[in-house]
């Protein structure tokens, strides 16, 4: 870091009985700017932390005096009487390259100061803010230093409040407490209407001004996961709150200083969508822990537990965990030119007790396969045909048998694992994701997170961890209405914006809203007493929109979630799913607006992909291809087939010659799609 002065407007003011004392940091090109104030004796803030923060984008104020502090078990809370006794300015530019992901050189550029403030009384106590301003959000998190009195600690709230001005438009999503997948909606509603709820993260805003906001966390290591609820009393201010431990339930987190806290993160931009191309969550994160990642492979999978209850016609086999399944599923893999096949649920028996309540089965052992499955054998027969394998875990089992399992893994050849079942984020299973990550790293293991909390991007860290879902997708489509292309469009604005999510797009029996139908769900695998035939899987959405998932949609990993019987008797599109790729060297968000349509331009190379998704409404998009470098290109199209008759499984494509002055018209049917690859000519 090179220190530079004037970064910062230090001022301090008296006046009648209270004294503020305000430090104002602002982004490299001066766009974003935030205050921290201490006050004391004043009554307008009675009752209240003493150190406050704003938070200014483009001149106009987003977040107003909102309040900093933390308070303990024991001890007298941080933040509420204080003085600033130290600042130091700083400012970085520098970049790093990702080994995959959504742009290969990442820019690093920000100002920073770090704050040092003592506690005013007899304690004396000191504490650190460490604030970064970027040009798209600024990130704060709290120090706790080791001194006198203050070896070990357990937090008991996080006083960190958003304060907006106006009222504005927020998009949130509600878990229903803090055990949870975190799969649900992101609903549209005002700051005031959020009410006591707890809200996960992020949390998407909109003034009035047409500015863009979001709230979420970074680096979350170590700590508890943080939500968002309306104060109480409240109607224009959101306090964080964090998930309690197991063991103590009035406490968030143990830990020992010198400590720190997450990032809390509030991004900004002047048009829809461009979270999704931000890097700053990323930034936020410690740099790469491995020394080699050679290894870790992004790619498409094939899947079997869509089908996993289904009758498949064409089979001479039952769906399940079988090797026959498998191989089923493998071959496919092999003629698309995937790289995996997921095994999922049932290889190593029944994951849960007979409850009823996904309790972890204690006779369970990760390491012995079913009766009806050989995983050496499937990985020597998916190795003849280019082919790797990925095994799916139940959480409880790979907590306890991680050290012998995946070292056994690595051995047989397994590529990776997906973990299932965490359903926390409070400090013991966020402890446990980072465990879990570094012991597959060790192991030279890719890791898909499910039942997962969201991203915070720790994939700088340990890159190993390809994705995780903490999303609400295709799989939902099996027994419920609630995928609807509202919520799809949604996602990229909200859950999409964070990081690598597995919604496992590819659905390939299409129908319109009117003619879809739920599966009968039997969630254990078919045997011969139980098989029976069953309706295929479906979405409400058309061909182009589930081929336009793969590009809209970051995932490094690309789980394809339909049957090959499928795919192979209607292959319009396969030729799609064969060329995308699964990660870019440059991200553009080209069109967007919250839960009505968005266009993502992708690039791989010299080539790019771009997909358009649209809500329910039918709607014609111009896609300016100005970010093209100057040359003659290729531009090969899917798009759906908008006649009012037509199938939503049907597509049309056509190949046209484009310039960087060209103008795509995607002509997107009601739940569509549309995708292009442009290559130079």
């Amino acid at each position: 870091m090179k220190k530079i002065t004037f970064l910062a407007l230090l001022v301090i003011t008296g006046y009648g009985c209270s004294s503020e004392k305000q430090v104002k940091l602002s982004s490299p090109d001066e766009n974003v700017s935030i205050e921290v104030k201490t006050k004391s004796n004043d009554s307008a803030n009675s009752g209240s932390s003493g150190l406050f923060y704003s938070v200014s984008f483009h001149g106009e104020e987003i977040i107003t005096d909102s309040p900093l502090g933390l308070e303990f078990k024991g001890m007298a809370p941080f933040g509420h009487e204080c003085k600033i006794t130290g600042t130091e300015f700083s400012k970085v530019d520098k970049t790093w390259e990702r080994p995959w992901g959504k742009r290969k050189t990442v820019k690093d550029n920000y100002s920073q100061v770090n704050l040092t403030f003592k506690e005013k009384g007899t304690s004396e106590r000191t504490f650190r803010l460490e604030i970064r301003a970027y040009n798209d959000g600024v990130a704060f998190r709290y120090i706790i230093p080791s001194q006198e009195g203050l070896s070990s600690f357990k937090l008991t709230r996080d006083n960190t409040g958003f304060r907006f001005k106006d009222n504005p438009t927020a998009w949130a999503a509600t878990y229903g407490g803090f055990v949870s997948h975190q799969e649900a909606e992101f609903k549209k509603m005002k700051i005031s209407e959020m009410d006591s709820v707890v809200f996960g993260l992020p949390v998407l805003v909109k003034t009035d001004n047409e500015t863009y906001a979001a709230i979420t966390e970074a680096n979350l290591t170590d700590w508890a996961g943080m939500y968002v609820s309306l104060k109480p009393g409240s109607s224009d201010e959101l306090t964080a709150t964090l998930s309690p431990r197991r063991d103590e339930t009035d406490v968030l987190v143990k830990s020992e200083a010198p400590r720190h806290s997450p990032w809390r993160v509030i991004m900004f931009s002047k048009k829809a969508g461009e979270f999704l191309a931000s890097d700053l969550i990323e930034n936020l994160n410690d740099p790469c822990a491995l020394k080699d990642v050679s290894w870790i492979k992004p790619g498409k999978s094939a899947w079997d537990w869509w089908w996993c209850n289904s009758y498949l016609p064409n089979a001479k086999f039952l769906p399940g965990s079988n090797n026959a399944t498998m191989k089923y599923f493998i071959d496919f893999a092999s003629e698309m030119g995937w790289q995996y096949q997921l095994v999922d649920w049932y290889w190593y028996g029944p994951p849960f007790t007979k409850t009823g309540n996904y309790v972890s089965n204690p006779e369970s052992d990760i390491t012995v396969s079913n009766p009806d499955i050989n995983i050496p054998e499937l990985v020597k027969y998916a190795k003849s045909k280019n082919v790797r394998l990925f095994l799916w875990l139940e959480a409880g089992h790979a907590d306890k048998q991680m050290d012998v399992a995946f070292p056994l893994y690595e051995k047989w050849g397994i590529a990776g694992v997906k973990v299932d079942f965490m359903q926390r984020d409070d400090q013991e299973m966020v402890n446990f994701y980072h465990r879990c990550v570094k012991k597959a790293a060790e192991n030279h293991l890719m890791v898909d997170f499910h039942g997962a909390y969201k991203p915070t991007g720790d994939t700088r860290t340990y890159p190993n961890m390809l994705t995780r879902e903490g999303v609400m997708g295709n799989e939902y489509t099996k027994w419920s209405t609630r995928i609807t292309p509202e919520h799809t469009v949604t996602l990229p604005f909200t859950r999409g914006m964070l990081g690598g999510m597995d919604f496992t797009p590819g659905a390939w029996v299409n129908v319109k809203p009117k003619d879809f139908k739920t599966e009968a769900v039997n969630l254990t695998p078919l045997n011969s007493k139980t098989a029976k035939a069953t309706s295929s899987p479906m979405v409400m959405a058309t061909r182009c929109n589930q081929l336009a998932m793969m590009v809209v949609y970051e995932s490094a990993l690309q789980v394809l979630c339909d049957s090959p019987d499928n795919y192979r008797k209607s292959p319009k599109g396969l030729n799609f799913l064969n060329i995308v790729p699964t990660t870019w060297d440059d991200t553009r968000v080209l069109n967007a607006e919250v839960g009505n349509y968005i266009t993502v331009a992708r690039r791989s190379g010299n080539e790019w992909f771009i997909g358009s998704l649209t809500d329910s409404k039918s709607r014609t998009i111009d896609i300016s291809l100005a970010f093209l470098p100057a040359g003659k290109y290729t531009a090969h199209i899917w798009k759906d087939n908008t006649n009012p008759e037509a199938s939503p499984s049907e597509l049309d494509e056509v190949t046209i010659e484009v310039t960087p002055g060209s103008i795509i018209k995607a002509e997107l049917a009601s739940g569509g799609g549309h995708v292009v690859h442009i290559k130079p000519l």
